[in-house]
């Protein structure tokens, strides 16, 4: 493992956020000024395809970076707020519905997270009109 895929690793494996490429170049340059972005970029498709760390990809947002342990997430629809969960492993339920072996599966449940779901409240609220 290359000097930066080490460097990569730990601060995924560090962060309780789910870095974006670009997020994780910055980190990196405090540390190592002469890193370019490509780097990382090569770095993190190793990382993935090797095991050591796992691409979250969600539609209309950057891809994101997580460590390798079992847990979920949840998604806000609306700012695209992500947060890790843990709800009970569904391998055994979902085997038993396929009818065959599964390797893994990523489970990602789309909601409104209270700060939007709030906002959403405010803005279809009923205007009263008082002063």
């Amino acid at each position: 493992m290359t000097k930066y895929a080490e460097l990569i690793l730990e601060l995924i494996n560090q962060s309780k956020d789910h870095m974006t490429a670009e997020q994780l170049f910055l980190e990196l340059k405090k540390r190592e000024p002469k890193v370019v972005l490509a780097t990382v970029y090569n770095n993190l498709n190793t990382l993935c395809q090797e095991g050591f760390i796992r691409k979250m990809s969600i539609e209309g947002s950057s891809d994101r970076y997580d460590k390798i342990e079992k847990h979920d997430h949840l998604v806000c629809k609306k700012c695209g707020m992500l947060s890790d969960i843990r709800f009970e492993d569904l391998t055994k339920k979902l085997e038993n519905q396929l009818g065959e072996d599964i390797l893994s599966y990523d489970l990602k449940v789309f909601y409104l997270c209270p700060k939007c779901r709030e906002e959403n409240k405010r803005r279809h609220a009923p205007q009263t009109g008082l002063l």
